[in-house]
């Protein structure tokens, strides 16, 4: 039995690798963003309680009304690794824009060691250990990222983005 949750398990680990973590995000691969979505659902979207990864309550309804970046991440991704420094270094430029981190696919231990060992500690970071916040988002695989407007509309870039890409968004998002 026990070999057989050891395969099953290895064999998720693998398709969740496969879907969302294939290649490290300074590869120098020309790389092709996914689709954006348009929801104008944000209302309903924000409507979540999560946990922080220190153990804090956190609301979604915090973020209505105000710009805000939620970028979804793995401990064990590697492309989520090299993003992260570009994502924390637009969050600390751009203060009129709330990040939150949406941590899943993983433990409380391994997302704080995350958050601790890549610098991320300048935004809110989510331990989204049941990935609830992910689905109600849409996203099923890492990175991602769900780009919230002001006037309640979501739009949901389901793959990296380089620093560059982020900050251009950012901006965009900021009005500026």
């Amino acid at each position: 039995m026990k070999a057989g949750v050891r395969i099953l398990s290895l064999a998720l680990i693998t398709i969740a690798v496969a879907a969302g973590c294939g290649r490290p995000a300074d590869s120098g691969e020309q790389r092709q963003a996914a689709p954006a979505e348009q929801s104008n659902a944000a209302p309903d979207a924000l409507k979540f309680t999560a946990t922080t990864v220190d153990g804090q309550r956190f609301s979604g309804e915090s973020l209505a009304g105000k710009p805000a970046v939620l970028w979804f991440w793995a401990s064990w991704c590697p492309v989520c690794q090299g993003e992260s420094a570009g994502v924390e270094k637009v969050a600390q430029a751009n203060s009129t824009v709330t990040f939150v981190g949406v941590a899943a696919l993983s433990d409380a231990p391994a997302m704080r060691e995350f958050v601790t060992r890549y610098g991320i500690g300048s935004f809110t970071n989510l331990a989204d250990t049941d990935a609830s916040v992910w689905q109600r988002f849409g996203v099923t695989s890492q990175p991602a990222y769900a780009f919230v407007r002001p006037n309640g509309t979501v739009e949901t870039v389901k793959s990296g983005l380089s620093e560059d890409e982020l900050a251009a968004r950012v901006h965009q998002l900021a009005g500026t």
